[in-house]
């Protein structure tokens, strides 16, 4: 702590006092019965799928990929406690051990109740290849590079104490695997990642410290002027409260946080454990057997406006399915438009809608086909995607609201996240925000400014990261809520002038800055040794 810091009356928050033993007990019960309550989950859905283990090491690889997947999203809670918790263990709002419990519980919340755009937003960006491949060699290798690759940045930069970007390290990560596969298979780097959507999601990432700063210090500049309480300005006095209102805006805020936190983070572990299960359990996992029973009828109904859409003069391309599967496969990994791309398309579709048809519903198709099944609507919802915005396919607005109803059936098909897998990653991430959170919590409580964070600098950084995290979530983009309150409490720092300790700006910026090129690096030399080992 800085000199400034510690003088007047603050002394730091006891950050010492512990779960207990009895809730050290109950943490550990709670993890067991969580790995269980995943085994028994994947065990009851093959069950009922027909499905019967016949070889115990795909099944063993699935355990330690999913044990994997949901210690990332251990790692992430512990990691990104202290965006939520440090503002209000600083101001006196909360005691440090009630803080962590009550964010894992509104973690947990968020976990639940989240939608899946965010998680199918991140598995877009991995390389087509792979994702229509998931249960092979290289679909492990995939999985275990880039989780593996984000567990070790994300514990380096806890262990050192600075908040980096768990939403900055797993897309690395992603990215990674993607050129490393494209130069594996003799392509350039840029050949295999998602452009479009990394830059988008980029974009979300570089932004959000930026409205962090800058609105963080707009609210703080609005509040001096509003709220004439000099109070709020003031550093806390030792282990006094803040008053009833600016108290309650501090829980209210560590609340909505935790819960956006849990919203947004949780999603990525979703998308990739749903990787994983595909993979490895097709028959399971690959198509949405719950779907409901008027969703054959309206399939068909759908496919057959995005076939008059895409067809030609209404004439029937003259085309195999094979050989439309495989033009429509190389536009999506090529991002190339050819005359071909179109017809090529509505050939895939027709030929979905007569693999559907036949069977009568999603639950029915045999287990044999499943996988082919799925990854011909994933392709075809791939290629939409694409097309609509493929200015040289030239489509009008009648013909992108056909496709667009098409595209909804096939992800109501396709893009669906069992309750169980919700649940599991709630606890995992739930249980992570009480686990290790000291740490970073010092360094946003104590090392961003040169003094004491202030009741009105806490409400307005958490304010902004809440906000923040809520409208990404909406959007499904991935937002990194480290950076938002980091950055937050900085800006808040900067406006009331109280001075900023650089080298741990220095320290964030330089995490900011690595965490992108290393987790590629780190992830893309792990898929390459994984390719050759697997």
């Amino acid at each position: 702590m800085s000199a400034s810091i510690t003088a007047g009356h603050y002394t730091r928050p006891n950050l010492d006092q512990g779960l207990g033993l009895a809730g050290q007990v109950g943490l550990v019960a709670t993890i067991l019965a969580a790995l269980f309550y995943v085994a028994y989950s994947v065990y009851a859905d093959a069950s009922a799928a027909g499905v019967s283990a016949t070889a115990l090491l795909p099944f063993l690889l699935l355990f330690i990929a999913l044990l994997i997947a949901l210690g990332f999203e251990f790692v992430n809670g512990f990691h990104d406690t202290a965006n939520a918790v440090a503002t209000v263990i600083y101001t006196n709002a909360m005691p440090a051990n009630v803080a962590v419990v009550w964010s894992g519980f509104f973690n947990f919340l968020g976990v639940l109740l989240s939608g899946g755009a965010v998680a199918f937003g991140i598995v877009s960006l991995l390389p087509v290849e792979l994702i229509l491949k998931v249960g092979s060699n290289a679909g492990f290798a995939m999985v275990f590079a880039l989780l593996i690759a984000a567990i070790v940045w994300n514990l380096a930069t806890w262990w050192l104490g600075i908040p980096s970007s768990s939403s900055h390290t797993l897309i690395g990560s992603i990215i990674g695997v993607g050129v490393a596969n494209a130069m594996l298979h003799g392509k350039s780097g840029t050949a295999g990642v998602d452009w479009t959507k990394a830059t988008e999601i980029g974009q979300a990432l570089l932004l959000s410290p930026l409205i962090g700063f800058g609105v963080a210090a707009a609210l703080f500049i609005a509040m001096k002027l509003l709220i004439r309480n000099k109070a709020l300005y003031q550093e806390p006095k030792d282990g006094v409260p803040p008053p009833l209102w600016i108290r309650s805006l501090l829980i209210f805020t560590c609340t909505g946080v935790s819960f956006a936190h849990g919203s947004n983070d949780g999603q990525k572990g979703m998308g990739l454990i749903m990787l994983i299960l595909i993979g490895t359990v097709p028959t399971a996992y690959a198509l949405n057997r719950a779907v409901p029973a008027s969703y054959t009828a309206e399939f068909h109904v759908n496919a057959d406006k995005a076939y008059g859409a895409l067809a030609q003069g209404g004439s029937t391309p003259a085309l195999s399915a094979p050989a439309a599967r495989q033009t429509v496969t190389t536009y999506i990994a090529n991002k190339s438009y050819e005359p071909s791309t179109t017809p090529a398309l509505a050939v895939l579709v027709k030929d979905i809608d007569r693999q559907v048809g036949e069977y009568g519903s999603l639950a029915k198709v045999p287990a044999a086909a499943v996988e082919n099944v799925r990854n011909d609507m994933y392709l075809a919802s791939e290629a939409i995607k694409r097309l609509g915005k493929d200015k040289a396919a030239g489509l009008d607005d009648a013909q992108k609201d056909a496709l667009g109803d098409y595209k909804k059936s096939l992800d109501a098909g396709t893009r669906f996240i069992p309750l169980w897998v919700k649940i599991a990653v709630a606890f995992a991430l739930g249980l992570g925000t009480m686990v290790g959170w000291k740490r970073i919590v010092v360094t946003v409580g104590e090392k961003i400014g040169k003094s004491h964070l202030t009741y009105a600098q806490g409400a307005s950084a958490e304010l902004v990261a809440m906000g923040t995290i809520f409208g990404a979530d909406a959007l499904g983009l991935p937002v990194s809520t480290t950076h938002v309150l980091s950055s937050g409490v900085a800006g808040t720092m900067a406006a009331n002038r109280s001075g900023l300790q650089m080298s741990t700006i220095r320290n964030l910026l330089m995490a900011w800055v690595l965490t992108l090129p290393v987790s590629i690096l780190l992830s893309g030399t792990l898929y390459m040794l994984f390719s050759k080992s697997f």
